[in-house]
């Protein structure tokens, strides 16, 4: 059995009972508080050996007094959990000297082997924190998947270790080494990106090292490459894959010396940088091709980062397009929201383009649609999935309720509480399913009654109701 006394502090009482009873399971001593001043008076009558708490509470902020659990009881390791499942949380979770960050809802397995780990190390974190301020981050998403990326970010900022990024194309890559640079020592000192697939091949050592005048037909004068341009800051190498081998080369005597020199020079310069390096293709694979070395790929992997195609965290989509309609806006479009049809059919794109197309899209909605809130169809549209959203569509059918409902509420509110919805819906449900019934069956009532599992007298009474002509 384990040993160790644990303090919890959350305001939600099935948490409070869900996370005692795991740990306890697991050996614990648990106590439970549902406020900050109750957890005052139990962590100064009896000092535990970990504290878990949650951030919003009714009487403060819980990340708010980890620095004074830090000053009076030093070494004491805090867990957070916070329903606030945005990046700036999790950073600020390590800023304030958290051992670890659970975005709820959380895995009551991840939660213990947390305890376990803070236990076994006890002792405070010894990274200098980063001036805590409120900051708009381009990153945004609360999905698992996230979540995981935030608290890796929130791990590396800290320190200089490299990182990798993985991802495919459109899923924020450079904009997730830009919050490790911004939120990190190096954020005063320039951010420099270079991609590897933009350059031709025989000019990427002098545009990353830079070249003396005369090195190259065409060299007229002396040119800092991107490791002098990013001195004291960070380099940013994206589509790191496509680089040639014999640059890779160079690259790697590089980080391995921490030392380079330019093109057609002799002079040694020392390369005080951060590297983030960034891919969409799979390194490994390239690896045993042959076509990037194994020894630069564990260089560069020391930290990876693996971002999420858009697809794989469909719930963060109607965040993220509505903070794209924002900054239409501010930027000078017309200010526009989305109708909940439409939000349904932005979940369900596969969007192979990822967040850069999903940003795109709601550019071209905010420009070109003529309403205020956008339907189903404008969307559709803009996707070009089909011509248009209406029930006998192939759209799902709730999708084109849904986007009846918002035209409805749009063109006549008073139409939705006449008491008549019902049987109106119902109707336009009913008219296009009993027409394509009759089309597949080549007008034959009997056929395409047995098929709809009604009397074939109930449906001459449909055809007579609705004015459909067999």
């Amino acid at each position: 059995m384990t040993a160790g006394n644990i303090l919890v502090l959350d305001d939600d009482a099935a948490i409070r009972t869900v996370v005692a009873h795991a740990l306890r399971r697991a050996g614990y001593r648990v106590t439970t508080t549902a406020t900050i001043a109750d957890f005052g008076r139990e962590l100064r009558t009896m000092p535990p050996d970990l504290v878990v708490t949650d951030v919003v509470l009714p009487d403060g902020n819980g990340l708010d007094m980890i620095g004074g659990i830090a000053r009076d009881h030093p070494g004491l390791p805090v867990i957070v959990l916070s329903a606030q499942n945005t990046l700036t949380t999790a950073v600020r979770a390590n800023e304030v000297g958290a051992y670890d960050y659970l975005p709820k809802p959380f895995d009551l397995d991840d939660l213990t082997r947390a305890v376990a780990g803070a236990l076994a190390r006890r002792s405070p974190d010894e990274a200098d924190p980063i001036e805590a301020e409120d900051r708009a981050l381009p990153l945004i998403g609360r999905s698992p998947a996230m979540q995981d990326v935030y608290r890796v970010i929130a791990r590396v900022i800290s320190n200089d270790l490299t990182v990798l990024i993985s991802g495919e194309s459109g899923t924020g890559k450079e904009l997730v080494a830009r919050a490790i640079h911004d939120l990190g020592a190096r954020r005063h000192a320039p951010f420099v990106a270079i991609n590897m697939a933009a350059i031709p091949r025989d000019l990427i050592e002098a545009e990353l090292f830079g070249h003396e005048r005369g090195a190259f037909t065409g060299a007229q004068s002396r040119s800092a490459g991107r490791f002098e341009q990013a001195a004291a800051g960070t380099l940013f190498l994206d589509e790191i894959g496509d680089m040639p081998t014999d640059a890779q080369t160079r690259l790697l005597r590089v980080l391995q010396s921490g030392e380079f020199t330019t093109v057609g020079g002799a002079r040694t310069i020392k390369a005080d940088v951060r590297i983030v390096a960034a891919t969409n293709r799979d390194l490994t694979v390239l690896v045993q091709e042959g076509r990037f070395r194994e020894d630069l790929f564990y260089r560069l992997n020391v930290v990876p980062i693996g971002l999420p195609a858009l697809r794989e965290r469909r719930q963060d989509v109607p965040l993220l397009a509505r903070h794209f309609l924002d900054r239409a806006a501010a930027q000078g479009l017309p200010r526009k929201r989305l109708g909940t049809a439409a939000i349904t059919v932005l979940e369900r794109h596969d969007w192979p383009g990822n967040v850069r197309e999903l940003e795109n899209i709601m550019r071209r909605l905010a420009a070109l649609c003529r309403d205020e809130v956008i339907g189903a169809n404008e969307v559709v549209g803009e996707l070009g999935t089909v011509a248009a959203v209406g029930p006998s569509s192939d759209i799902a059918l709730d999708v084109a309720i849904r986007s009846r409902l918002d035209r409805l509420a749009r063109d006549d509110p008073r139409g939705l509480d006449d008491g008549t919805l019902y049987e109106r819906i119902i109707a336009e449900v009913e008219r296009p399913l009993i027409e394509a019934m009759l089309a597949r069956h080549g007008g034959n009532q009997l056929r395409t009654a047995r098929a709809m599992g009604i009397n074939r007298n109930t449906l001459r009474k449909r055809l007579d109701t609705l004015g459909i002509q067999a």
